[in-house]
């Protein structure tokens, strides 16, 4: 079934929490889960044409840098300009990704998202995008770069905000603005939480079409149906089990 993020109604909201707990009910981690959300959210939109309406969409999670993979603490070790790292440093890592271009669709070859090192609420602040994210769910950047346990507890049944820009182009909180009109991006929309692991979790749509205030706040039911497909993933089972060598 296939929707439009113009006309994102009520019904629609419904059908589209039943797929998502669908598709994800068999992910053996949160990376396998999030995959699957970020291509049902790609290839679910789209316009009267059959066009699909999201160019890009993206899943992201902050992590222990010492709980990453040596490829990933190498990307993030390479962000933070000499400083070092240490292993409860948070780390925003890109877990999942769908878009119109091909490399948009594997995690890996994103050239700066890959890791981003969280090391202080100040770098938090230098990604206003993530900022705001952050904010509009009532958290403080500080509870991303190191939450309390209990902001954990008081979090649970919490129904958070939504991350909405409704004209892109030239706003501050969208910083790729070469994206936006490179691909005519109109909206921005975005829902995520706080995983049981205290770990920041978010999805964000960049939509080729105008999304109205009464679509997007559809998102803050999405964000439920989000956080129930991936709140029974603890630290070990996160990513994927790396490839086998062969050969």
């Amino acid at each position: 079934m296939t929707f439009s993020l113009r006309r994102f109604d009520l019904p629609e909201m419904l059908r589209c929490g039943l797929d998502l707990r669908r598709d994800t009910k068999d992910a053996a981690t949160m990376e396998e889960a999030a995959r699957s959300l970020v291509r049902y959210f790609h290839e679910s939109f789209v316009d009267e044409t059959g066009e699909r309406e999201c160019a890009l969409v993206r899943f992201y999670k902050t992590h222990p840098y010492g709980g990453l993979g040596p490829e990933l603490q190498s990307f993030a070790a390479g962000l933070m300009g000499g400083r070092g790292p240490w292993d409860e440093m948070k780390a925003l890592v890109l877990l999942a990704s769908a878009g119109q271009e091909p490399e948009w669709n594997d995690p890996r070859q994103s050239r700066g998202h890959r890791a981003i090192p969280l090391p202080s609420a100040r770098i938090v602040e230098q990604a206003p995008m993530i900022a705001q994210l952050v904010r509009e769910m009532g958290l403080d950047l500080d509870d991303v770069v190191a939450p309390r346990p209990e902001l954990i507890r008081g979090l649970e049944g919490k129904t958070y905000n939504i991350f909405y820009v409704a004209d892109a182009l030239g706003n501050p909180a969208i910083p790729a603005q070469d994206f936006v009109r490179s691909y005519g991006i109109r909206s921005v929309v975005g829902c995520g939480g706080i995983h049981m692991t205290g770990d920041l979790y978010a999805m964000i749509l960049f939509s080729r079409v105008p999304i109205p205030p009464e679509c997007a706040d559809r998102f803050r039911n999405v964000a439920l149906d989000v956080k129930l497909a991936i709140s029974r993933f603890r630290d070990d089972a996160v990513f994927d089990a790396p490839a086998a060598v062969t050969g």
